[in-house]
């Protein structure tokens, strides 16, 4: 999962400040994704940069607070759709994504299950197709080009095991999302012993603050 996804997608439920976005990023994946702290900082600076993400004044104590941008918010809407990042692992964006989806208030998770469901059906229907022996004309005339030949197929054998199992995931997020709400809103409460630090940038202090906790 990309981390910029991620935040981007947290901040639509409104403004927040580093150290929270931090600890919300692990709680809203079930505990499956534990950035670095420094990392989450980096990315907000990052997305900043980029236009997603401003300012939104500070909190009670000085704090800054992050908002999405409008382009930050159409980011999200495209994540949500099923816009993967760059190099990431298909598995892990949907596990991310779906969610992040179930755990935000007004965000409704079942068109993006079913979405993901559809997906992971034709990538299942790829796979299947891959892994089928060829017909013995086709065989390849060599031994390790045979070789090579049946090792691509027990690949895609793993991958249409793969993608079986995320179909029976998706069943089991589908019967939870009807049975349970699993919307909690952004909690805004400070780390209890955290302080004011002395420190030169917003980000720092905010880190430091959460590190004193």
């Amino acid at each position: 999962m990309a981390v910029r996804d991620a935040l981007l997608a947290l901040l639509s439920a409104g403004p927040g400040y580093g150290f929270q976005l931090h600890g919300d990023l692990a709680e809203r994946t079930g505990g499956r994704r534990s950035v670095n702290v420094g990392q989450s900082y980096a990315t907000l600076e990052r997305l900043g940069k980029q236009g997603l993400v401003e300012s939104a004044g500070a909190t009670d104590d000085g704090l800054p607070l992050y908002r999405a941008t409008a382009a930050g918010s159409a980011a999200t809407s495209a994540w949500f759709a099923g816009a993967d990042a760059s190099g990431s692992d298909p598995w892990d964006e949907t596990v991310d994504r779906v969610l992040v989806a179930a755990s935000l208030p007004g965000v409704d998770a079942g068109p993006i299950v079913a979405a993901e469901r559809v997906r992971w059906r034709e990538r299942e229907r790829e796979a299947s197709a891959r892994s089928r022996p060829t017909r013995a004309s086709e065989q390849p005339s060599s031994t390790e080009t045979g070789a090579s030949a049946r090792l691509a197929g027990l690949a895609a054998v793993a991958e249409s095991a793969r993608a079986s199992a995320a179909l029976r995931w998706l069943d089991e997020v589908e019967q939870e999302l009807g049975a349970h709400d699993l919307a909690f809103a952004p909690r805004m409460e400070r780390p209890r012993r955290g302080r004011r630090p002395s420190a030169s940038t917003p980000a720092a202090e905010d880190a430091q603050a959460s590190a004193d906790a």
